[in-house]
């Protein structure tokens, strides 16, 4: 009975970390982020510390395989609240669509700035994605005079703040993601009209089974990051013409 006993009770203690460790690096990002609350504290901050026009800044397309990456700066008007702000990943395609039309409507200003593939390659993703979110906040109008970034601290002269999982706390950074996402994932699927074989529509240029399937077949096309191994690793295209 004790042996039965101590087996039961190893196994037990043993069960969740096999658990654990069988969660993808992905599934358990997202696990962390629906945990958080997308909140104004870091606005709030920022307020009280003598700033008025408070930008949130954040990129997406960093992990994707196909295309631009893009970035959006917005600094959210103090005196509207717009509820259902939270990390775009997090939310359903039409839920972005509708968030994305309200902050374009309402925000005190917003912009959007993207760095295509080719110089992705020539400057690495993470690089790209600083010129990226740096010239969304040189777009906007008014200026802001407070930066809260997620998780990066850009080239500018304005005081600004890298908060890590921005986008899942801060609601200007989710605002930018939001509006981000929405205009990358509209460039994927114009574009998916050009390149019909690869499924841009449905997977946005990130590595799934049948993207990668893709790129064995066809090879990678003129707008894929060739310095990324999956895109490197496949055959080459012998001609691709734009008409």
């Amino acid at each position: 009975m004790v042996g039965d006993s101590l087996s039961a009770t190893t196994k037990s203690a043993t069960a969740k970390p096999l658990r654990e460790r069988a969660l993808s690096p992905s599934a358990a990002k997202l696990r962390l982020l629906k945990r958080l609350r997308c909140t104004l504290r870091f606005e709030k901050q920022a307020w009280a510390g003598g700033a008025n026009l408070i930008a949130g800044v954040d990129e997406v397309g960093r992990g994707s395989l196909f295309g631009a990456v893009v970035a959006a700066a917005v600094i959210l008007d103090p005196n509207y609240r717009i509820r259902g702000l939270r990390d775009s990943k997090l939310l359903l395609p039409e839920r972005r669509e509708v968030l994305a039309e309200r902050i374009r409507e309402h925000a005190v200003a917003w912009a959007i700035a993207a760095v295509d593939a080719a110089r992705i390659d020539q400057i690495n993703i993470y690089q790209a994605s600083r010129v990226a979110m740096r010239e969304a906040v040189l777009l906007l109008q008014p200026a802001a005079d407070h930066l809260l970034v997620d998780a990066l601290r850009l080239d500018l002269d304005a005081p600004q703040q890298a908060i890590i999982h921005g986008d899942a706390l801060s609601a200007s950074i989710a605002a930018a993601s939001i509006v981000a996402k929405v205009e990358r994932d509209r460039m994927m699927c114009e574009l998916d009209a050009v390149f019909p074989e690869y499924g841009l529509a449905s997977h946005k240029g990130y590595c799934t089974p049948k993207h990668l399937a893709a790129l064995r077949a066809y090879g990678p096309t003129p707008l894929h990051r060739q310095s990324f191994a999956p895109v490197w690793s496949a055959p080459a295209q012998e001609v691709f013409e734009f008409d």
